[in-house]
């Protein structure tokens, strides 16, 4: 078994990549980036029906544990991973085969801004979803970049995470 990042930065190889590449250097743990797929906007009378998403969950069912990794813009998820979280209710309505399958696997979160504490509320939307898919909510770690790297501070809290993700994937 493997987890998978589900990185949604516009910048592929920015801040939040290098907190995320702490994760995927384990063969354990796979990264793609929202960046390489075209996913539209939800609709509700699901006109995008031919854009990268539903692929892309048929990819994402084979991971029993999704880490969502997100840089903080604006006190917020990014704009991708928001789409994305938003086209999850295509599972709820046209493929509630797929949005079954969610039931039982667990979601993680990886933030990256440009303070060390994490704003108040950030991670409700996460902890909720999880909960109303029937997913386990694994819980969050916060990171940040100070001269183009990652500090010593917040090293424990990153391993920390990771290894309680190795730990779920051995069991």
């Amino acid at each position: 078994m493997k987890a998978i990042i589900i990185q949604g930065s516009s910048r592929r190889d920015g801040n939040t990549s290098k907190i995320c590449d702490l994760f995927s250097i384990n063969q354990s743990i796979d990264m793609l980036h929202l960046s390489d797929y075209q996913i539209g906007h939800f609709d509700y009378e699901f006109q995008n029906l031919e854009d990268d998403f539903h692929p892309l969950i048929q990819k994402l069912m084979h991971y029993p544990i999704w880490v969502f990794a997100t840089p903080v813009y604006w006190y917020s998820m990014s704009g991708r991973t928001k789409v994305f979280l938003d086209r999850i209710s295509d599972l709820l309505k046209i493929d509630k085969e797929s949005g079954r399958k969610l039931r039982g696997k667990s979601l993680g979160l990886i933030t990256c801004g440009s303070e060390a504490k994490l704003n108040k509320g950030f991670t409700i939307p996460f902890q909720l979803s999880a909960e109303y898919l029937g997913m386990d909510y694994l819980g969050d770690v916060h990171g940040w970049i100070e001269n183009s790297e990652i500090p010593a501070q917040v090293m424990p809290e990153i391993e920390a995470y990771l290894q309680k993700i190795l730990t779920i994937l051995a069991s």
